[in-house]
């Protein structure tokens, strides 16, 4: 027998209705639907995320209104950010900020959010950590400001060294335990 090609799907191609996500066997159909609706939420994030990212590396303004996204891409704009940035401490901790700006030993870090789920700070916390790590620098000899972009508002913090000098220390506790068990289980 030869199987039939199917030229329009990639390898690394999943269905929704797929064997690898099998979870959907067990829904009914009211389930399946309000799933469905909060993976397409999920790729429209992402679409959206990758939109922002193009208008910012492009300069490219939105109409100024209290929208999230426009919000979004001009503030990153106007202060002259880099979007879409990893911050690297290890293979086990790293992670992609939407913008960010270190200039004038001033940190900044911006999110869009565009899901319904209440964003929290402890991710951009953790992306400031991040950097501090990777370019040595102590966060007590720095300013910083975060900022998330979520239902048409902009919330923004001022974390101090207190705050996070501690998630630092964790990175580097927790990426020691990571390296010790893979090296026990023979992954390194």
């Amino acid at each position: 027998m030869e199987f039939r090609k199917h030229l329009q799907v990639k390898e690394e191609d999943h269905a929704y209705l797929g064997a690898s996500k099998y979870h959907w066997i067990n829904y009914d159909a009211a389930k399946l639907e309000s799933t469905y609706r909060r993976f397409l939420k999920a790729q429209q994030g992402t679409e959206l995320h990758e939109f922002a990212a193009k208008c910012i590396k492009l300069r490219q303004k939105l109409p100024r209104t209290p929208l999230t996204l426009n919000m979004h891409v001009n503030d990153a704009i106007g202060y002259r950010m880099t979007p879409e940035q990893v911050l690297y401490y290890s293979e086990n901790c790293f992670g992609t900020a939407d913008a960010i700006k270190f200039s004038k030993d001033f940190l900044r870090i911006h999110d869009l959010k565009t899901g319904d789920i209440p964003a929290h700070m402890q991710q951009l916390e953790i992306y400031t950590a991040l950097f501090c790590l990777e370019y040595g620098i102590k966060p007590g000899d720095i300013g910083i400001e975060l900022r998330i972009y979520q239902n048409n508002e902009i919330l923004k913090e001022v974390p101090t060294p207190e705050m996070i000098l501690p998630i630092m220390d964790k990175i580097k506790l927790f990426d020691k335990i990571i390296v010790t068990v893979k090296k026990e289980e023979g992954i390194v």
